[in-house]
Order: structure tokens, then sequence, then C-alpha cells
């Protein structure tokens, strides 16, 4: 590559993210997902499209793709609060578990019967098709808020299907077939269980490391962060098992690991996961050959159709029996079975293998997942207000900006008190912080000046709390429970909640 083509490669990607930072704001107006947008930015410069853009190398696809995955989980990880999902963990483990079970078979039934596809080509679909997008889920779910069972099942599980569907379909892309079925769950079992515990020990390493570790540069954090996450993911792959559940686990510690400059390491993790994203989503839309997709139309649609209003409501409801949910909140989690990166990126592994019909294998996922996310997306927040699963605004938790002070052996905590804070309205001295912590300065509507014992302080105020390293812990813990309880948060327990670690994995 030259120094000019380096310019217009250059130009050429600056220019797809600015018109995918667009789409952006277009997604939120409509409701629609924004991969969507991508896709059609990918398709639009293809091999149909405007600048004719010939490009089908299905394995480099594959490899980015996988990056960009280990990106996009790690992000989500990071933003995944242990206190919301850890009453869901369970259901959510059914869902990926059995739940993808029963989505595979019901799937791969109607597609070799009703499409006619053989029994490999048949399971690599349902297989492909069973993993869930949490970004798909709440790109449309954002302005409707919802119980915290129903979000932290269905995030948890995005989180954790990838890992056995990953497994299913490299092994039937590989050898064809499965002599017996117990020896395949042998298998996802193993390596589920040494990615949980790659990614449980990465995660707790990393955070101590962190935890105690003052680096030079606030701006070192979030690098040190991803690194630690996607190390993880690496560690669990060459250990043989899943280094999708590696680093998705990894990186929920250390989200709720209330480490130094947690806002910006998860805002950095953020955009590295639009980026990965955009780039994704793009080159799959330059995979797709537009043409080609017409005879495989309405096999998607009956396949789809199989897998929205049959195979996702069973295996919903056969995972959660044992949990007794409301029949609202299954009916939500079997609608928002929503399908984006992961089908996409798992149809090109057949395709790299050269198995017999893997491009109508893409072909069908593709057009299944652009369907069913323009049928399902726009209608997810009306069914959820249909069924009554608005949720009241619960006491909203501080957001809490840590800066170790290496020399001066403290820590410069910094936050903003939300709207639906219990913090309003609460005097400083009623904040009750630990000996060696004070709130140094506030700063309310652009006006920054020292608290007195009886200022009171109101939603939207951002304060500066300095703490010595000894007590940086507990002051961090009382300024939540507070949040959380008010000024009588001592009285009513609400301090406990925080001193026995219940809001850490």
């Amino acid at each position: 590559m030259t120094v000019h083509q380096l310019n217009e490669l250059l130009l050429i990607c600056s220019l797809v993210l600015l018109i995918a930072v667009v789409a952006v704001r277009i997604s939120s107006r409509s409701g629609l997902p924004s991969l969507l947008l991508y896709l059609g930015i990918g398709i639009g410069i293809g091999q149909d499209g405007i600048f004719n853009v010939k490009f089908d190398n299905a394995e480099l696809t594959q490899v980015i793709g996988y990056a960009a995955l280990v990106v996009i989980l790690a992000e989500g990880g990071l933003g995944t609060k242990w206190k919301e999902v850890k009453q869901s963990l369970p259901a959510a483990v059914a869902l990926s578990t059995v739940g993808v079970g029963v989505s595979v078979g019901v799937t791969a039934t109607a597609a070799h019967y009703l499409v006619g596809l053989d029994w490999r080509q048949a399971l690599i679909v349902g297989a492909v098709v069973s993993s869930t997008d949490a970004a798909a889920v709440f790109s449309v779910l954002r302005r409707v808020p919802l119980p915290t069972r129903v979000t932290g099942a269905l995030e948890a599980e995005s989180g954790f299907n990838d890992a056995p569907v990953v497994i299913i379909v490299v092994a039937l892309s590989a050898s064809g077939h499965v002599e017996h079925w117990y020896v395949l769950v042998g298998e996802i079992a193993l390596e589920l269980a040494i990615g949980a515990c790659v990614g449980l020990v990465v995660g707790y390493l990393g955070a101590f490391g962190l935890r105690h570790v003052a680096l030079p540069a606030s701006g070192l954090y979030p690098i040190a962060v991803m690194a630690i996450a996607v190390s993880a993911y690496a560690v669990g792959a060459t250990a043989h098992g899943s280094g999708f559940l590696a680093v998705y686990l990894a990186s929920m510690i250390l989200g709720n690991s209330r480490l130094p400059h947690a806002p910006a390491n998860r805002g950095f993790a953020e955009g590295l996961g639009w980026i990965a994203q955009i780039g994704m989503f793009v080159l799959l839309g330059l995979l797709v050959t537009p043409h080609e997709l017409g005879d495989d139309f309405w096999p998607a649609v009956i396949v789809g159709l199989i897998l929205t209003a049959v195979a996702r409501p069973l295996s919903v409801f056969l995972s959660l029996l044992p949990f007794r949910l409301p029949w609202q909140e299954q009916a939500l989690m079997s609608w928002a079975g929503l399908r984006g990166a992961v089908p996409i990126i798992l149809a090109t592994i057949p395709m790299v293998s050269d198995i017999e019909g893997s491009r109508r294998i893409f072909n069908i996922v593709f057009v299944l997942v652009v369907v069913y996310t323009l049928v399902q997306g726009p209608t997810l927040p009306w069914l959820a207000k249909a069924l009554r699963l608005g949720a009241a605004s619960d006491a909203s938790d501080l957001g809490i900006e840590s800066a170790p002070l290496e020399r001066l052996r403290g820590h410069l905590l910094s936050l903003s008190i939300p709207a639906h804070s219990k913090m309003h309205g609460v005097e400083v001295s009623e904040l009750r912080l630990p000996a060696g912590a004070a709130v140094t300065l506030v700063v309310r509507d652009d006006r920054s000046f020292v608290p007195l014992p009886s200022t009171l302080l109101h939603r939207g105020d951002e304060l500066l709390v300095v703490a010595t390293d000894p007590v940086r812990d507990a002051a961090e813990r009382r300024l939540r429970a507070v949040g959380q309880g008010g000024k009588l948060a001592g009285w009513l327990g609400t301090d406990a909640r925080y001193d026995n670690g219940a809001d850490r994995p």
C-alpha cells in the first residue's frame, strides 16, 4: 500500500464513520436498530451499490467479526450492573443453554421440512439464528423503563448465549454431523466451564491490580481495562475454552469493581464498541450480494416466522418454567429475541469451511436478520407498554469517578447527583462520611463553592470528595447508600447493602 492509497483509505473510512454517526441519530428517532443502517451503508458501496466494490473474503470477515464481537462483549460487560442481573442470572443461564437447545431443534426441523435444507444445513441455520443481540434489543427499549428482572435476564442471556452457539456451529461446520449428542453437550459444558474460570480469574486479578497500582496518567486506565478484557478472551480461547464467555465475565467484574476513572473506562469502551459495530456491519454489508437474495427471501421469511412465533416462545417457556415468571414478562422476552451481529458473523463459518450450500445459509440468515429486525424492532416499545411492563422510576445510582492521588495517599471522588437520587435535599453533614473524607467543592448551575455542613444538596449538583486511602471504599459506599436511601440510610440498613459487597459479582 502506498501513501496515496493510505490517504484514500483514510478518507473513505472517515466518511463512512461520519455517515454512521448520523445514522445513529436517525435510528434513535425511527426506533430501528442502527445495525440495519450500517448494513445498508455496506450494501450501498458494495457489489450492487454506488461504488461497486467487490468483496468476497469470508475468512477476513469472520476474523474481523470475531475481533469486533470481543470488543462489543467487553463493552457490554463493563456496562452490566451486577445488582440488576444477579437476580436474573439463573434464568439467563437457562435461556442461554436449554433455550438455545430448544430453539436449535425447532428451527432446524422447520428449515429441513419446510425449506428443504439437508439436516446439516438446517442444524447450522438453527444454531446460527439462536443467538440474541443485546445492542439491538436495548437500542429500541432505551425509552421504556422495564423491571430489572426482565432487562437483567435479556442482557445476561445475550452475553452468555454466544458461547454455546459458536461451539455448535463450529462443530457442525467442521465434521458435518455429531455421532453422539451427549459428546457435543459435554464439549460445550467443558468449554463453558473453562471460559468461566478464566474470565473470573482474569477479571478479579485485573480489578485487584488496577485498584492497587496508581498509573501516571488517567488515560492509561481505559486502555488497561480493555487490555485485560481482551486478554481474558485470548487466554480462554487458547485454553480451548469459550473466549467469548471469558471476556464477558471478566468485563462484568471490571465494570462492577469501582475502578479509578470508571466513567472514563466505560466511555472509552463504548466508543470502541461503536467503532466495532460500524466496521463489522459495513463489512458484512459488503460481503452480501443483493441480487442473489431474491431466491432465498421466502425461505428466510418462513424460517424466521417459525423462529419468532414458535421456537423462541417455546424456548422461553420451557427455560423459565422453574422460575414461574408472569406471562407478560415471558411474552416480552419471547418477542425481544432480536438477532443482530452474531448470527451473520456465524454464518461466515460454514463459508470458510466451504461446506455445500454455505452461500445459501449466509443469504437466508442475512435476510432473516434484516426482515425480522424491521418487524420486531419498532414494535418492542409498543409491546412493553401494552403488557404494562414499564417500571416506576427508582432512585438513581450515583456514577462516582475516582482519581488516585498517589503522592498524597488519597483519592479524589467526583460525582453528579441524578434526577431521582435520594441525596437531593440532604445536608452535607447528614452524609456522615467517615473520618478522613470530606466534601470539598460543590458545582451548581455553573457556579462552584465550598460547602458548609448545613449546605443542602440538590439534584444536578456535582460534588468533589477527597478521601484518604484507608477510607476511600467506605466513603464511596456511604455516598451510594445515601443516594439510594436518603439521609436515613444508616438506620434503614442501606449501608449494609454496600458493606457486604452485594453490588459486586
